[in-house]
């Protein structure tokens, strides 16, 4: 099966069973990555987005979005909303199933870990210092800083040479978008690398896991859409 959608399910799902397993290798107890700190987790994701583009390429969708806030700059700045909801609801039950993957990688560190809120930022993220508007903000210019340096690699003056490269190169944005941005908010930057992952830990039986903060979860859905729509307008605009 090769097709866009397949493409977009598969490549969101290894993201995030990557992803989220290296902030559960982090987190959880009895793990051998314990307490392994801030530049592994930002080099897993970076890694993990890799591998989620490399799969969602191989598996029929060469564009590779993976993410709900590049398919909308996208649709925004050609104009074309054929396949943004499609594509969000690929990327999103592909978010959900690598989420299930985790808790299923890490079943016996579940119960070995006494905390809470470290089971549930293992699935999504949460906010050093809580300030609904400031968090907002944080997600939304990272997010355009995403959207705004892989739309580069598209360029006609950059990508003719690096084809090949482009899927280590946008890993290495998101991995330099950690470390300088992601310490206010856990740089969500991907409303299915958030939600869909909140929505598991809602569902699945997770042992002594506690809410899932619901309240917060506009924020990294919301930021970065926001972000993607003023970086689709001005992409329209500059083209």
């Amino acid at each position: 099966m090769h097709t866009p959608l397949f493409g977009e399910f598969l490549g969101t799902a290894v993201l995030v069973f990557l992803g989220d397993g290296v902030v559960a290798g982090v987190l959880l107890r009895g793990s051998k990555a314990e307490n392994a700190g801030w530049m592994a987790v930002t080099a897993g994701w970076a890694f993990a987005v890799f591998c989620g583009v490399l799969t969602a390429i191989a598996f029929g969708s060469p564009a590779a979005h993976l993410n709900p806030a590049i398919t909308l700059a996208l649709a925004i700045e050609t104009r074309n909303f054929a396949s943004l909801a499609p594509f969000i609801a690929a990327q999103m039950a592909g978010g959900f199933l690598g989420a299930t993957l985790v808790w299923l990688f890490y079943f016996p560190h579940w119960r070995a870990t006494p905390d809470p809120a470290a089971k549930l930022a293992v699935f999504c993220t949460a906010p050093a210092i809580r300030s609904p508007f400031w968090n907002l903000l944080a997600e939304a210019l990272a997010t355009a800083i995403l959207l705004l340096t892989t739309h580069a690699l598209g360029a006609k003056s950059f990508a003719a040479g690096t084809p090949t490269l482009s899927p280590f190169l946008v890993g290495v944005i998101v991995w330099s978008i950690g470390l300088s941005l992601g310490g206010t908010t856990g740089y969500a930057i991907n409303p299915a690398r958030d939600l869909s992952p909140r929505l598991a830990h809602a569902l699945l039986p997770i042992a002594g896991k506690g809410a899932s903060d619901w309240a917060y979860a506009p924020i990294p859905v919301l930021g970065p859409l926001l972000g993607a729509l003023v970086t689709g307008l001005l992409l329209r605009a500059a083209g």
